[in-house]
């Protein structure tokens, strides 16, 4: 469908610098790419969006997701936990009671929250993988994807070892072999992996966690098997200082170091967290190209920190936003996420100052991480980590995804002196007019279409009441 989005208050795009906004007000989609952008006019039977009063930018990309957390928000075992104490009391507590119509809700209920944010790519980290488990937990992923419209990269997690005593654990929590775990790699890049600039699916290699879920030698294999297959390579890494005593104590070296001697670095890796990081870390993670995704609710919520995004980007790192699961994030959208990052960066700048009269170099630094800095983060940064070129900003030849953002129904938007930030810098959940992802219209009023949110909500705590009594 051909388009043309009208009269739009403010456009940012997603670009560095002075092209981080386009005055627009106009921009045509046609074939499901953005064809101009300016003072248009319209086209015989082009369909029209008004966008009077309305801000838009590039459609969210969220590069670190664990929706089978979905159910699994606010566990009182784990609300108060940091992240080693959490995993145990939540995460590892609950997924094995998962059966498959379970784990099929928790996806579509992330999904559908990430949607009315006004994301239109998912990468989700799914490690619900098991011996002989009786579904196909990927397909289920593609397939809830899919029904929305989503973009959706499968970073296929899971591993060969376990931090409990094999002996004591559930099926559904027991690792696989190497050679299973490849074998699937290969199928599934087979049936789902799209190499192109705006792909609709992709096939990421992702071991859990590198030092817990499998061996360094096994590691290696893993990443000559996604090279070879054209594949990207995504994990967790350096979350907390627990992490980096872990790490020492198995192999004498920081996590960054330890994944260079495994061959897990390079522009096509990427790490969720990197929360603790030392200053050598920072400069081989920028030199190599590899990249972040930056989860800072959940980095706040679990009590890890706030990585070092400003520092890493400086050193040529590549920066994207993930929401991480639910179960640490009871906020799993990318409006939140992306507020959180603006004032957690600026703050963690802030930290760090010292007085000039004690030698520092005052305020200055606190005020560096902007708006659009974030908004490119959370687009183009995402794009660039997935290896998709052909989406995550608002430039001609781009994939037409785009979020448009109505900031007249809630209070908090009004007095706005620059519309252009109100979703981001406000907070809340600004009213998605609609969402587009190639062209294809996703969420339109703040709603799915077809979708009956008070159902899926109905069927959400039944869901839960389920699973909290098969414990």
């Amino acid at each position: 469908m051909n388009l043309l989005i009208r009269n739009a208050t403010a456009i940012l795009t997603g670009l560095p610098g002075a092209a981080a906004r386009h005055a627009g007000p106009d921009i045509r989609v046609q074939q499901g790419k953005i064809a101009a952008m300016g003072k248009l006019s319209p086209e015989p039977g082009e369909r029209q969006i008004d966008a009077s009063g309305c801000v838009v930018y590039p459609a969210w990309v969220n590069t670190h997701h664990h929706l089978f957390q979905s159910l699994l928000k606010g566990d009182l075992l784990g609300i108060n936990a940091t992240l080693t104490p959490w995993l145990a009391a939540t995460p590892m507590r609950l997924r094995p009671a998962m059966d498959e119509g379970m784990f099929r809700l928790a996806a579509r209920i992330g999904l559908v929250e990430l949607a009315l944010s006004g994301c239109a790519t998912v990468a989700d980290h799914n490690y619900h993988y098991y011996p002989d488990m009786p579904y196909d937990s990927s397909a289920i992923l593609f397939e809830e994807a899919d029904a929305l419209g989503l973009r959706f990269v499968l970073c296929r997690g899971g591993g060969t070892l376990s931090r409990q005593k094999e002996g004591e654990l559930p099926p559904a929590s027991r690792p696989e072999t190497l050679d299973a775990y490849l074998a699937d790699i290969e199928r599934l890049a087979a049936r789902f992996h799209d190499s192109a600039p705006d792909a609709m699916r992709r096939i990421v290699v992702a071991p859990t966690t590198p030092p817990h879920s499998m061996r360094p030698q096994e590691l290696r294999e893993c990443a000559d098997v996604a090279r070879r297959l054209g594949l990207r390579l995504h994990s967790h890494l350096s979350e907390t200082v627990h992490y980096q005593d872990s790490v020492f104590n198995q192999h004498g070296m920081k996590p960054v170091h330890f994944c260079e001697s495994v061959g897990w670095l390079g522009s096509d890796v990427w790490f969720a967290h990197l929360v603790k990081l030392d200053a050598d870390e920072i400069a081989l993670l920028g030199a190599t190209g590899t990249g972040i995704a930056h989860c800072p609710q959940s980095n706040g919520r679990l009590g890890s920190g706030i990585a070092p995004v400003r520092a890493l980007e400086a050193a040529g790192a590549a920066v994207s936003i993930g929401v991480d699961g639910a179960a640490s994030n009871e906020a799993a959208d990318m409006l939140s996420e992306t507020h959180a990052a603006w004032l957690m960066q600026r703050a963690k700048a802030g930290e760090a100052t010292t007085a000039l009269h004690r030698g520092g170099q005052g305020e200055a630094d606190a005020a560096a991480t902007t708006v659009e800095d974030v908004v490119r983060w959370g687009t183009a940064g995402g794009a660039r980590v997935l290896g998709l070129p052909g989406i995550g900003s608002l430039a001609i030849g781009q994939a037409a995804d785009i979020a448009i953002y109505a900031l007249d129904r809630d209070p908090r938007y009004f007095g706005l002196h620059d519309p252009a930030i109100g979703p981001v810098a406000s907070g809340g959940a600004a009213h998605l007019k609609v969402l587009l992802r190639g062209g294809n219209e996703i969420v339109r009023d703040g709603a799915v279409p077809g979708l009956d949110l008070a159902e899926l909500g109905q069927q959400a705590r039944a869901a839960v009441k389920r699973l909290l009594s098969s414990l």
